[in-house]
């Protein structure tokens, strides 16, 4: 093999996704090329390939959807002319995120009161107010 050449379990090591989860990803039109196959038969992946899965891995993480996910591949792989659609959906994807993260912050904040509020009543030795369900 050469330099450039990786096996699966190369790309799994490095990704963080299983031998599984790559056969789907291929199987799934995941991927923006195909991938090359020695002679018997097995995977041979290349550092752009390891690139692409590690945004697929990132967008995935993030919540994107597995069929915006394959429209956002099945675009890069038509190549140059369609930059205008990958945009919409990245920012739509983009959109999303940000209204989870402004979510979870709230959440967060909320968490943040009631862990001080917990912590002064420890502090002060008294549960008085924490919810008795005797109450």
């Amino acid at each position: 093999m050469t330099a450039e050449a990786l096996s699966i379990g190369d790309v799994a090591e490095r990704t963080g996704l299983s031998v599984h989860a790559l056969r789907f990803y291929e199987r799934e039109g995941l991927l923006v090329g195909p991938v090359q196959c020695t002679a018997g038969g097995r995977r041979r992946y290349t550092a752009s390939d390891v690139d692409w899965l590690l945004i697929c891995v990132k967008l995935r993480e993030s919540g994107m959807p597995l069929a915006d996910l394959k429209r956002f591949a099945e675009l890069v792989r038509r190549g140059p002319g369609n930059e205008a659609e990958r945009l919409r959906l990245l920012d739509d994807h983009r959109q999303r995120v940000e209204a989870q993260i402004e979510a979870l912050e709230g959440c967060r904040s909320l968490i943040a009161w009631k862990v001080g509020v917990y912590a002064e009543h420890l502090a002060r030795g008294s549960a008085g107010g924490l919810w008795d369900p005797t109450d």
